[in-house]
């Protein structure tokens, strides 16, 4: 398999690293394997430098069977990849980020597990800065790359592959190799089969609010076997468990979280709409293209919280995310031209939002009613902000 050759400059993420680095004496980049963290960590540190480990690497491993022996005398940017591999490199970190004189600074990279977390949280309380990176955003590629970005998905592997064939078969292997090695390697002890077919089931749920009954039902396990499964797949970042907004309102408010499978390439790959013609007629297509949009906006724009928010009178609105003090709502529309609806007014009323913006795939920006806009989505490709605080 043949990809093209050459390189997308990340240079928001760039940036970002840059300056955690520049306040922090550790930093802890994670996120899917296969999402460029090491790619991003090899324009600050040669693989060739005796300050890159890679734990994936026999030579790496050797080098640090005594940690602190090796670790202590180097000075300026050290980086560790596949740390998940060795957890008990964190206490020796702890140790060396402690030092008054401080000759070194640690930029720590792991494929996302919940032990990972939780072992840097707990060992590096205080003493690190933690940044989850996704794959290619609209922001980086550009407006022209929406269509191909939404069928592929961010994946730079998959989304620089010469054809659609190319790109299916990446994401197959991707998705047998998490289930089959990396899972395993985390201490998950779950069936890859088993594990396969409820991010199958879990990819028809997409977008819509999670109850655990069903998918116990039909694979025989009980509920808290299937909320388990659905939590490792959220800490490998393959799903996101968006979780419901309440305020203080008489209707009754929905209280389980949203379901989406983060990259709409792996969705599509489950779903088994590989191709624009099989996806555009796929029944799950309006919610694809509303978990696209979600993770565009999440991974580009500035937020303290994200949640959704829906009542059983049938109001909802796709995304919230605060800021400060502040709400502000966001719809997902793939429709040629967006309207005001009742839902948009009775979130405005009943949730306080400041503003809402209506994504939708279309090139005009325009007012939908006060304080409600419609806004293409080419705007995030293009750095606009979303909400217009000036009208």
């Amino acid at each position: 398999m043949v990809y093209i050759l050459y390189m997308i400059k990340r240079t928001y993420i760039f940036n970002e690293l840059q300056a955690a680095l520049d306040r922090s004496r550790l930093v802890v980049l994670t996120g899917p394997r296969q999402s460029g963290k090491t790619t991003l960590a090899r324009e600050l540190v040669s693989e060739n430098s005796p300050n890159y480990f890679d734990l994936e690497d026999p030579a790496s491993l050797a080098r640090l069977d005594e940690p602190m022996t090796a670790l202590r005398p180097l000075t300026g940017l050290v980086v560790i990849d596949e740390v998940q591999r060795r957890p008990d490199l964190f206490p020796v970190l702890r140790v060396l980020a402690d030092r008054r004189d401080q000759p070194a600074r640690f930029l720590i990279l792991g494929s996302a597990s919940g032990a990972l977390l939780r072992q840097s949280s707990e060992s590096l309380a205080g003493r690190m800065e933690r940044i989850v990176i996704g794959g290619f955003s609209l922001r980086e590629l550009g407006a022209a790359s929406e269509t191909v970005l939404w069928l592929r998905g961010s994946f730079p592997l998959a989304y620089l592959a010469p054809d659609e064939d190319s790109s299916t078969a990446w994401r197959k292997n991707f998705i047998q190799t998490l289930l089959e090695r990396d899972f395993p390697q985390w201490g998950v002890r779950v069936p890859a089969v088993a594990m396969l077919r409820f991010w199958s089931m879990l990819a028809h749920y997409h977008g819509q609010t999670w109850n655990a009954a069903e998918p116990a039902r039909v694979l025989g396990v009980s509920e808290t076997t299937i909320r388990r499964y659905l939590d490792l797949l959220t800490d490998a970042y393959m799903v996101r468990q968006l979780p419901p907004y309440f305020a203080n309102v008489s209707k009754r408010q929905v209280k389980a979280p949203k379901i989406f499978v983060r990259d709409s390439g792996l969705l599509h790959q489950l779903l088994g709409a590989t191709t624009l013609k099989s996806l555009y007629t796929h029944p799950r297509a309006g919610a694809s293209w509303e978990g696209f949009v979600i993770e565009q906006i999440l991974m580009n724009e500035p937020c303290d919280e994200a949640f959704f928010w829906a009542t059983h009178q049938g109001a909802e609105i796709d995304l919230i995310v605060r800021r400060a003090d502040a709400l502000y709502g966001i719809e997902c529309k793939r429709v040629d031209a967006p309207r005001l609806t009742p839902s948009m007014r009775n979130a405005l009323t009943d949730l306080g939002l400041e503003r809402i913006a209506v994504i939708y795939p279309g090139s005009k920006r325009y007012q939908l009613a006060d304080r409600v806009e419609a806004v293409p989505l080419s705007c995030l490709a293009e750095g606009e902000p979303l909400f217009n605080t000036a009208g």
